[in-house]
């Protein structure tokens, strides 16, 4: 485990990304969400590993994207942002009705985050679907309930962060962060 990987995570349109760009402008590492960035790249190539056409095989990217970040992130230093961790591809194929393979759950209990992770609660005035984001409200609230079960069953702590200005919700997690 590494304390000094903190893991933001939620359901889609909660501001995740947007957080991560702030803590980006203030200096801090960041690794990008895998999601999106499967999705693009399956679309550029015309792959099949989207979550509307082989959620088995998408999983199995943003598995490998996660651990390539994690890897990355050890030659840091200092505190590293991610945008999602491992714990999210199990979760994701919880949510997909899929089963867990037991190298997912072994990534998850092995690849290690600081134990607190900071959880975005749907925020209705934000979310909006895209190209790439095609849930609707409720799966997107189901996500961020799926995540926080699947962080806590991992033995993770949750802190929700509350609705704000980015600024704001940079600055609640920053001081959890000086208070432990």
């Amino acid at each position: 485990m590494s304390d000094r990987f903190h893991v933001v995570t939620g359901g889609p349109g909660a501001g995740k990304t947007t957080l991560l760009d702030a803590f980006a402008r203030r200096g801090f590492p960041v690794m990008p969400e895998a999601g999106r960035a499967v999705i693009r790249q399956q679309l550029a190539i015309g792959g099949q590993a989207l979550p509307w056409a082989d959620r088995a095989l998408f999983a199995e990217l943003m598995l490998g994207w996660e651990l390539r970040s994690h890897g990355e992130a050890a030659s840091t230093a200092g505190p590293v942002w991610f945008d999602r961790g491992v714990p999210d591809v199990a979760g994701y194929l919880c949510l997909s009705g899929l089963d867990v393979p037991g190298h997912v759950t072994r990534a998850a209990e092995t690849v290690r985050y600081a134990p607190r992770v900071f959880v975005l609660p749907f925020w209705a005035d934000i979310f909006h679907a895209d190209a790439e984001r095609r849930q609707s409200p409720a799966e997107a609230r189901a996500t961020c309930e799926t995540m926080r079960q699947t962080y806590a069953g991992f033995g993770y702590e949750l802190c929700e962060v509350p609705t704000g200005t980015v600024e704001r919700r940079v600055d609640f997690i920053l001081a959890r962060l000086r208070a432990t």
